[in-house]
């Protein structure tokens, strides 16, 4: 019996994504995304079928509830084209962005960034997407560094970082006192839950890593 070939919807899903970061910096919002796939979507003649958008999350990975069903629409044949308005907004990881185009390639949608002419539906455009995700990659590496030596500068210099402490003294010197005694991080965390002690931002569980931290910085 032959198989029935999938019917598919020809349009587009936009994609937006901002980081926590990034949403107050001019450019990277999710309106001026959205704006800018809108006006590509009309000179081109496509419609738009669904905006979805990942706020105040970053692009370290793939595993995002927008882009999720973003992928999902396009895999059920809802939609035929994934559109961003900058290939960053959707992936800095190489690994991340083969994956991706991978997916598309086998799916038979295209992948257009607005930034650069990234269209995986010719073999140009698959090829300049991967050498674009290169850079990109590289630039969250170089940002990265940088940071890390302003950072290294700024402690060097006596500057107190990370989040200011908000905890009780008597907290800091509870845990200070319990670890120094030889309790562990999880029977530390334990007891604070248990006796529902708020964290510093005022949760309500603590973990291991957040017992050690407040250890380490009251050091």
């Amino acid at each position: 019996m032959a198989r029935t070939k999938k019917s598919v919807v020809q349009g587009v899903v936009a994609y937006l994504r901002v980081s926590t970061e990034e949403q107050a910096v001019s450019g990277l919002g999710l309106a001026a995304q959205e704006a800018a796939i809108r006006s590509e979507c009309e000179r081109r003649g496509l419609p738009i079928l669904a905006v979805l958008s990942d706020a105040g999350i970053s692009a370290k990975t793939i595993n995002r509830p927008a882009l999720t069903e973003a992928l999902a629409m396009l895999g059920r044949g809802e939609a035929n084209v994934l559109m961003v308005a900058k290939l960053d907004r959707l992936t800095r990881s190489v690994h991340d962005a083969t994956g991706l185009l991978l997916e598309a390639e086998r799916g038979h949608w295209g992948l257009v960034a607005l930034d650069a002419p990234v269209d995986t539906t010719t073999p140009q455009g698959a090829a300049m997407a991967q050498v674009l995700a290169v850079f990109a990659e590289l630039e969250r590496r170089l940002i990265g560094e940088r940071t890390k030596a302003a950072l290294a500068v700024k402690k060097s210099q006596g500057v107190k970082l990370g989040r200011p402490r908000t905890l009780a003294e008597d907290v800091v010197a509870r845990i200070r006192g319990a670890k120094d005694g030889g309790a562990t991080w999880s029977a530390i965390a334990r007891e604070l839950n248990a006796e529902g002690v708020p964290t510093a931002q005022g949760g309500a569980t603590w973990y291991p890593a957040t017992v050690r931290y407040v250890y380490l910085e009251a050091a």
